[in-house]
This record gives C-alpha cells, sequence and structure tokens, in this order.
C-alpha cells in the first residue's frame, strides 16, 4: 500500500470549499489578501480571543509586537549568536539568553512576542521536573529569558524523538516516508501509514549538528563516526526515550499530544552526562489538542496545533523555505496567533499564569541587572 497524504490548504487543513484554519481550538474562516508579487498575504484570521489566554496577555502581546527580543547584549561572557538563542561564555559557566527570534528551516522567519520568555520558562518548568530521569545543566533562572548553566561538552548528535508519522521539514519522518523510504535513521517503517498516524513505539532519529542544517543520521553510524560512544550513546538514547515517555504523559493528563521533540546532551567536567539547552518546549517539540486527534485523523484533517508548524505550513504554501533567498514577511495577525500559542501552552503545562514583563524597562538592561546580580558582580 501505498503512503498516503491529503491535499490541505493553506490553514493546514483538508479542503472543502471555502478555506478554514482552526486557531486557539476554534474554527474561523481564513482572511488575507494578495500582494504586488502575487503570495497571499495572510490565510491566518484576526482572533480577538483565545481560549486560555487572558484579555491582558492579548493585549500584552500586540503591544510588544515591535519590541520584540531580536539582539542581546550583555555586559559579561563570551558572545555568540545562535539561530534562537545567545549564549555568553565564562569559562566555567554559560549564559544563556532565549530571545523571541523564530527559526524553522533552518533559517529566521519572524519575531515573536515573549517567545523567549515562553521559551525559557516552560523549559525551566520541565528541568526542574525530569532530574528523577537525568541530571541537567541548569544553575539558576535568574531572568525570564536567561538561564545560567554548567558549561558542558555538547554531544554533537541532537537526540529527536518521535511518537508519530507527521512533519512538513526535510528531516522529518513523514517527508521520508511519503519519498517511500521505509528505513530512517536506523529505524523501520510499515508499508501503509499515512500522514499523522501513531507510531507502534516511540524512535529516535538522530541528526547531527552541523552549522547551517541538520542532518540524519542512524545509532550505528554516530559510533562508527566518533560522535559518540557506543556506551554514551546507549546511556543518553535510553535517557531520550524515557525524558520523551514521562513529557508524553504529563501532556496527556494535560489534554495534550507531545508527538516529537529534540533533546541536546553533554558531558560536564566530572564526566557526567547532562541534559543541555531545552526540554518540552513549543520550539523544540510538537504539540496536539488530544480531545479532537483521533476524529480529525479519522476524517483525514490535520491536527489542531499549538506548536509553529502552522507557520511553516504558511510558509511552505507561499515560497520555498529552504532555497529562496528572500520570503515573504509573516504578517501581524500570524505573528501574534504563534504568541498567544505559546501562552497557551506554557499555561496549559506548567499550570501557571504567564506574566508578561513590564515593556517600559529595556529587555537587555532588565537582563544584563539580572545576571550581574546572580554571579555577585
Amino acid at each position: 500500500m501505498q503512503a498516503q497524504t491529503r491535499r490541505l490548504d493553506r490553514g493546514g487543513l483538508q479542503t472543502s470549499g471555502q478555506s478554514s484554519v482552526v486557531i486557539g481550538m476554534r474554527k474561523f474562516k481564513a482572511a488575507g489578501s494578495v500582494t504586488s508579487r502575487g503570495v497571499r498575504a495572510s490565510a491566518a484570521p484576526v482572533v480577538d480571543e483565545l481560549q486560555g489566554v487572558r484579555p491582558e496577555v492579548l493585549s500584552a502581546i500586540e503591544q510588544a509586537v515591535p519590541k520584540c527580543l531580536n539582539d542581546t547584549q550583555l555586559s559579561v561572557g563570551k558572545y555568540k549568536k545562535g539561530k534562537v538563542r545567545d549564549t555568553y561564555d565564562l569559562e566555567d559557566k554559560m549564559i544563556i539568553i532565549t530571545t523571541d527570534r523564530q527559526s524553522a528551516f533552518d533559517r529566521h522567519l519572524a519575531s515573536i512576542p515573549f517567545k523567549g520568555q515562553v521559551l525559557n520558562q516552560t523549559a525551566a518548568w520541565w528541568f526542574e521536573n525530569t532530574t528523577h530521569i537525568v541530571a541537567n545543566a541548569v544553575l539558576s533562572v535568574p531572568d525570564p529569558n536567561v538561564t545560567i548553566m554548567k558549561k558542558c561538552k555538547v554531544f554533537p548528535v541532537e537526540f529527536v524523538c518521535r511518537g508519530f508519522m507527521t512533519g512538513s521539514t526535510d528531516t522529518s519522518l513523514w517527508t521520508h516516508y511519503k519519498a517511500g523510504k521505509r528505513e530512517y535513521c536506523g529505524n523501520a517503517f510499515q508499508d501503509g501509514m499515512v500522514k499523522n498516524d501513531r507510531l507502534p513505539s516511540n524512535v529516535i532519529t538522530p541528526t547531527t549538528k552541523a552549522d547551517d542544517h541538520d542532518v540524519p543520521i542512524s545509532p550505528k553510524e554516530i559510533v562508527e563516526q566518533g560522535l559518540m560512544s557506543q556506551a554514551d550513546w546507549d546511556t543518553v538514547s535510553k535517557a531520550a526515550l524515557e525524558l520523551f515517555s514521562f513529557g508524553q504523559q504529563q501532556a496527556q493528563q494535560r489534554g495534550l499530544l507531545l508527538v516529537d521533540t529534540k533533546y541536546e546532551f553533554g558531558k560536564d567536567e566530572d564526566g557526567q552526562i547532562r541534559l543541555i539547552d531545552e526540554i518540552h518546549t513549543p520550539d523544540s517539540s510538537r504539540y496536539w489538542i488530544g480531545d479532537s486527534y483521533e476524529a480529525r485523523h479519522a476524517q483525514g484533517l490535520e491536527p489542531e496545533n499549538i506548536d509553529k508548524e502552522f507557520l511553516r505550513l504558511w510558509f511552505r504554501e507561499r515560497c520555498d523555505p529552504y532555497k529562496d533567498a528572500t520570503l515573504p514577511e509573516a504578517p501581524k495577525e500570524l505573528v501574534m496567533e504563534l504568541s498567544k500559542r505559546y501562552v497557551y501552552l506554557y499555561e496549559k503545562i506548567t499550570g501557571k499564569a504567564f506574566q508578561p514583563p513590564d515593556l517600559s524597562v529595556p529587555l537587555n538592561q532588565r537582563m544584563d541587572a539580572a545576571v550581574r546580580v546572580a554571579l555577585g558582580m
């Protein structure tokens, strides 16, 4: 049986007459306009209210659109800019700032209000609640956007754990499966699966951490190329699958499905393996709404998601995000929608109310002051 897919409209849903998108667990008719380049400017509707997000937060999101944290300027440490995170090296510690930059397809797409704060605080919650599985490198979280971590020698491998046959990027499982491949990163897959099917069991599809893109690799190749020892691979892969299973259980209790995620690990100066970077954030993970998954999947509809997948689909419909030199600008409504989804997920996972920052205080000034206090300077 051949792999099957269904034609999707610009909101990621099966097309039937007038297009629509599911936003915030509610369906709205899509709105959009055509630019001079012939590219549809927005298939995302303007949403006045999102279930679970308080009105004052919605107002703060709109006010923050022109004030996103795109660049950082701390007065300490050796600076390095990443796709989303900026790091400041203090030799024995790493200051990690999560910005509002939105990355996908190995490039910058947009800036999302409060994204950095949501990711950093969501990761902090998961780090705190997974120490029974594996040690992590967190030393302190002195600011909503800042985490200070113990410096580790990072394994040059990303551990991508998957529970479903899905995805839209070049390294996604569904992309390879629909192209006819039945073996991926050392995992074998049966014929007859369709997009968004649940896998018989969770799998790891590792990628190497190349400078500008991720490269799929098998466990055997990882060991043969000397990227990790067999012992380290065995230890880390076991921890990754346990973290993923725990994350799935916690998500399910909150009405969510943790579909896939990625982890990074390293060794500290004493040789202890530690989880680093982030864990189960809406940037590193795909989340679907659990209650509607089965019914929508049976109808051939895309699952309701609260991660950045709908933003990926928006760009996929309008350009080749891997090859085009210039990408269309994400409209304000789309940017705000992703911010709402991130806030919703933070509150859903942690059970805490999201607290928008005081936008009158310059972000870099606030972060620098908090870091200096945390370091005793």
